[in-house]
């Protein structure tokens, strides 16, 4: 009996030792975004194709979007100009949750095919904004780059019903 529940213990801590590796690299391997449920307020502001993550003292302009179950935004084309900092009132109009995600078409593409196949996905990213149905959220983003970029709500279903809006960012 003895030489039975030593083998059964080893048999446990080597399930066990192997459970927690595989959740440790199953972590490691998530999208970024779905880290930041674990890290609520660790966003970094990093530097993207679209510009970085501003601060809202340094903020020049403030612009209101609404969204709704239309699955559109209102306004949908914004231009600004490079070095702006902008800080977005984000209105959710709707009965539904709906997001803005500022971003290239690529990345858009990209995090739309990951929110169908994790639609909990967490985001936590300064270019990002979840809002709740009748509530309203922000974002303070700095225009550093110029170029042609989007907004979107990527939220599963939404973005393919044609929930995008458009951002021109013209150079100094």
């Amino acid at each position: 009996m003895t030489i039975f529940k030593h083998r059964f213990h080893t048999f446990l801590v080597s399930a066990l030792l192997s459970s927690v590796a595989a959740l440790s690299w199953a972590h490691e391997e998530m999208p970024k975004s779905a880290h930041n449920e674990h890290n609520a307020h660790s966003a970094v502001k990093e530097q993207k194709a679209w510009g970085i993550g501003g601060d809202a003292n340094a903020a020049t302009r403030t612009v209101t979007l609404t969204m709704d179950d239309s699955m559109r935004f209102t306004p949908s084309k914004l231009s600004f100009k490079q070095g702006e900092t902008v800080r977005f009132v984000i209105q959710n109009k709707g009965q539904l949750l709906h997001e803005m995600v500022i971003g290239t078409r690529e990345e858009l593409d990209a995090h739309a095919a990951m929110m169908v196949k994790f639609p909990n996905m967490a985001h936590d990213e300064p270019y990002m904004a979840h809002v709740s149905a009748g509530q309203s959220g922000g974002v303070v983003w700095t225009f550093n780059r110029p170029g042609d970029f989007e907004f979107a709500c990527l939220i599963a279903g939404h973005y393919q019903a044609g929930m995008v809006g458009t951002i021109s960012v013209s150079p100094r």
